[in-house]
């Protein structure tokens, strides 16, 4: 009985670990197709932003990318809640690179031309999973807006 009531409560502590490369991009990725979701318009754009940040971020091949996808997108539709990914994110990474998965989060948001009020509020409770700031959430959308049109003027 006391053997069982130790394994109870050290459980959470040994299965508390960080999540490796894959998990980190799965959960990573899953945030963006809950974005995309949101609006109720799961746009092809918004899929193919996924996919090329996923690339850059992971610095994977579009194959591995696109397998990834797959997974999240199948991992969203069973989600319960956001915590499952970003307590991932937050077990793993640092303040920067959970600002560059923000920003990453706001190429997805403006891969449609228009950010609703429905992402905008996702995208700010995700900020707030992350422990990031106002100041934070609002560089990384200025830095995502700022590649956007860069990239649109080439």
């Amino acid at each position: 009985m006391i053997e069982s009531l130790k394994k109870l409560f050290s459980a959470p502590e040994t299965e508390h670990h960080k999540p490796d490369d894959r998990q980190l991009a799965i959960a990573a990725t899953a945030l963006m197709v809950q974005l995309s979701r949101v609006d109720s318009d799961q746009d092809e754009r918004e899929l193919q932003v996924i996919v090329d940040c996923a690339v850059k971020a992971h610095q994977i091949t579009r194959e591995e990318a696109e397998e990834i996808l797959a997974t999240a997108l199948s991992q969203a539709e069973d989600a319960t809640s956001l915590y499952e990914f970003t307590g991932q994110i937050n077990d793993a990474l640092d303040q920067d690179g959970k600002q560059a998965l923000l920003e990453s989060i706001w190429h997805v948001a403006l891969a449609d031309d228009r950010i609703d009020k429905y992402e905008e509020h996702l995208i700010r409770r995700i900020a707030d999973l992350l422990h990031l700031n106002h100041r934070e959430l609002m560089q990384a959308r200025h830095r995502a807006e700022s590649a956007r049109s860069e990239a649109l003027d080439h």
